[in-house]
């Protein structure tokens, strides 16, 4: 996973890679029969509502290409929003329009759109090009979120977000991530995006990343990372956890965002999450993992989310140094 240094720096640091993910984690706590729950994403926001739980604004489903020259009637009054792919993976197809000027759709680049590219954008992700396997999928529209404002000097031209890895109902490990310019305003690290490792037990930064090196401030806006602090943490945390029980999987990765005015909401679920949280952390999962397995009391999310704040408290680690340092 980590090619610059050697398999006994990781192992010492407790890094897991994808055999022992797949294996020991995912193929051992997720049934098969659970994965649509997740990787249909307008199957995740209706289970949510079932179960009490914040997502975005829902505007409309497009399921045929015939309903696509009906799309701007779907959008009529609407001043921003976002079009995704169901069944979509990675940030990939997911366009986000910030403002509707007369006749212009305005992408948060300022990029301007005419509904002609809307219409096409929407088509392709009916024909499944963004899709899991190039299956035929569905467009969501949703509104847009109205991020905390906090934050807005640690992220570019987009939404930050936070991923929490959830192992038996047990958040154990969580990074934010940040979009950049490099990332094109999606917060996605593998494009460019800024992850920064988040104290479970605080809500504040430990450590900060930018394609595989340390980082200590936003490449763009060049605010520093170190006083990012999460808050209403706890009850963040208690929503990635409660995860576990609406969806039945013991391994996941939760996406959720910090809405100014509705509080943490969930935008999906990954039932194969990435391992780069780990490089964010500057920590493996190994230990965390091993602890969580090992406990055999039946507790709630509250108490869950309670016993990870315990177990897994960090400093913060956010200075100038190589990345081979973790």
């Amino acid at each position: 996973m980590l090619n610059w240094t050697s398999p006994g720096k990781l192992k010492a640091k407790g890094i897991i890679g994808m055999n022992r993910r797949n294996i020991r984690y995912i193929g051992r706590y997720n049934s098969r029969k659970l994965y649509p729950l997740v990787d249909d994403k307008l199957k995740t926001k209706l289970l949510a509502q079932e179960y009490g739980i914040t997502t975005p604004e829902h505007i409309g489903t497009v399921s045929t290409q015939f309903s696509v020259k009906h799309i701007s009637e779907m959008l009529a009054g609407h001043n921003g929003f976002v079009i995704k792919p169901a069944k979509g993976s990675g940030g990939k197809g997911i366009l986000v329009i910030e403002r509707v000027e007369g006749k212009h759709f305005i992408k948060p680049s300022g990029a301007e759109l005419d509904i002609e590219d809307v219409e096409r954008h929407v088509s392709n992700i009916l024909s499944g090009l963004y899709s899991l396997g190039g299956s035929p999928d569905v467009a969501l529209v949703e509104g847009l979120i109205n991020f905390d404002t906090t934050f807005a000097a640690y992220t570019y031209e987009g939404v930050p977000d936070i991923r929490v890895i959830v192992f038996k109902g047990y958040p154990v490990m969580a990074m934010m991530r940040l979009s950049t310019a490099a990332s094109d305003g999606k917060a996605n690290l593998h494009q460019g995006a800024v992850g920064v490792g988040i104290d479970i037990a605080s809500g504040r930064a430990v450590r900060g990343v930018q394609f595989d090196r340390s980082r200590t401030d936003h490449p763009d806006t060049g605010h520093e990372l170190a006083s990012l602090q999460i808050t209403g943490w706890t009850t963040l945390l208690e929503l990635a956890s409660g995860c576990y029980e609406m969806t039945g999987l013991g391994y996941l990765g939760t996406d959720m965002v910090l809405d100014r005015d509705r509080g943490p909401m969930l935008l999906e679920l990954n039932a194969r999450p990435g391992l780069a949280i780990q490089m964010a952390n500057g920590e493996g999962l190994r230990r965390r993992l091993d602890l969580i397995e090992a406990q055999t009391e039946e507790r709630s999310a509250a108490e869950r989310v309670a016993f990870a704040q315990h177990h897994f408290a960090r400093q913060g680690e956010l200075q100038e140094a190589p990345a081979e340092a973790i």
